[in-house]
């Protein structure tokens, strides 16, 4: 995947895990970044602990993937990170 198809990836997911998680959007470059770190950590827990694709394209199957896991990074960092 190319660097545009990232940020768009990332902007789609970050929007949508953010107002997931806490009903509001996080701003355009928070939702990118957050959506690429979801997608990375989304991929990796879907090819290891479920044995699916990752993040693969541009497609529903690696959005879907990346919004959940932007939805556990935002859990992470508000049930846990954010609780010290």
């Amino acid at each position: 995947m190319g660097i545009i198809a990232w940020i768009v990836l990332g902007l789609i997911a970050g929007f949508i895990g953010s107002k997931i998680v806490n009903k509001s959007g996080s701003g355009i470059l928070m939702d990118i970044v957050l959506g690429i770190v979801g997608a990375v950590v989304g991929g990796y827990l879907s090819t290891a602990i479920l044995g699916g694709p990752g993040v693969t394209g541009f497609n529903i199957t690696s959005i879907l993937v990346a919004i959940a896991g932007t939805v556990v990074v935002l859990w992470v960092y508000y049930n846990v990170l954010s609780r010290r």
